[in-house]
């Protein structure tokens, strides 16, 4: 190995015992890929085994916790205990080779497509469209509806422990319900649930509350529970990194076991509400690193990327693209091979990655996310 890469392969322990055989992480990434009853298919399974040889964690797809909570087509449920067999297959998958096994759940809220949830009924923190979904008006949800969805993050916990994973992430980025109650732009009620930044916390912390009460009821051992969060919104209003300072310091508070920043770029600079001679995730590190350990993403491709984001004091990186590329990436940095990381892809490559066919087709199109050639 380089010994510039050394810091990569360190073991990590969380505060609970849980220990980490290095510092990567793979990456929650939507694959589109579940069967058609929301249970784990074959080609999710060896997907996940072909990406997780490496990394000392492995974080899922989300999964939703509610029938009206489904973002995607072929997204994998948790709202029943039908799913637990083959969430079980899935986490022992994911743990074949060493890595721990984290299963994200998640309500999309507003930004489900209607054709997905019972009686195409779209709901929100309020009834306000978004940017991606602006043809779907969400109904804002009722109080006893606000109560039934946070208890069923906790019986998605439940089901997380049953299955065998070693800890759930908490959803709270990318727009989703969760981020909904939070942000200024989505969330315009006027209850106890909305209005103040104090009341647009409280569905989020309710939510970890019950995670946290449902892990150790059922949990034997160790179990992790991180959140991931957006720190910005581009909307006016929206939620600036001085809403997010807020947010974390909350997070931190409830003693979480990490925190995993949602970024397309590691180095991004804030827009709002914090001094741009410093990109978000240090901020967010100086602000609550010494309590709770941060995850950075976000377009880091090479090793020498990698080493220099641990360098801020993050303790994990996440890799996502890059697994999809080179499910070898690990393994390769860790034998000295770095210059045989893949960094394109070939239309011919499907098979050879192990890539399910809707993810694959996603990839071809999306020619700024991945860099596909002939």
């Amino acid at each position: 190995m380089n010994p510039n890469y050394k810091s990569l392969f360190e073991e990590y322990t969380f505060k609970n015992g849980v220990m980490l055989k290095n510092r990567i992480v793979l990456a929650p990434m939507t694959h589109f890929s579940s069967n058609e009853d929301g249970t784990v298919s074959e080609e999710e399974l060896a997907y996940y085994a072909r990406r997780t040889g490496g990394a000392g964690l492995a974080i899922t797809a989300c999964i939703f916790v509610s029938p009206n909570g489904k973002g995607f087509k072929g997204e994998f449920a948790g709202d029943s205990d039908d799913m637990i067999p083959g969430l079980t297959k899935l986490a022992a998958r994911i743990k074949e080779k060493g890595a721990k096994a984290i299963l994200q759940i998640f309500h999309g809220g507003r930004e489900c497509p209607p054709a997905l949830v019972p009686d195409g009924d779209v709901v929100g923190a309020s009834d306000v469209a978004s940017v991606q979904n602006a043809s779907v008006t969400p109904r804002a949800l009722r109080k006893d509806e606000i109560e039934a969805i946070i208890r069923d993050f906790g019986e998605t916990t439940r089901r997380a422990v049953a299955a065998g994973f070693d800890g759930v992430e908490i959803h709270g980025a990318n727009g989703y319900l969760l981020q909904q109650f939070f942000s200024p732009h989505a969330n315009t009620r006027e209850d106890e649930w909305g209005g103040s930044i104090d009341n647009r916390l409280k569905f989020p912390l309710a939510v970890v509350d019950e995670v946290k009460r449902a892990a150790a009821l059922y949990a034997k051992g160790p179990f992790l529970v991180g959140y991931r969060f957006s720190p910005e919104e581009s909307t006016t209003p929206g939620i600036t990194m001085e809403d997010t300072f807020r947010l974390i310091d909350e997070l931190a508070a409830k003693e979480l076991d990490y925190l995993h920043v949602s970024l397309f770029d590691f180095w991004s600079k804030p827009a709002r509400g914090a001094d741009e001679n410093k990109a978000r995730i240090e901020w967010i590190q100086e602000r609550v690193g010494s309590r709770v350990p941060v995850i950075g993403v976000g377009s880091i491709h090479t090793p020498d990327d990698a080493v220099k984001a641990l360098e801020t004091g993050i303790p994990l990186v996440a890799l996502g693209r890059e697994l999809i590329v080179d499910p070898d990436w690990v393994e390769k940095t860790a034998a000295g091979k770095e210059s045989e990381i893949q960094t394109t892809l070939s239309r011919k490559d499907q098979e050879r990655l192990v890539v399910p066919t809707p993810l694959w087709n996603a990839i071809v199109h999306s020619p700024g996310w991945f860099p596909v050639g002939d």
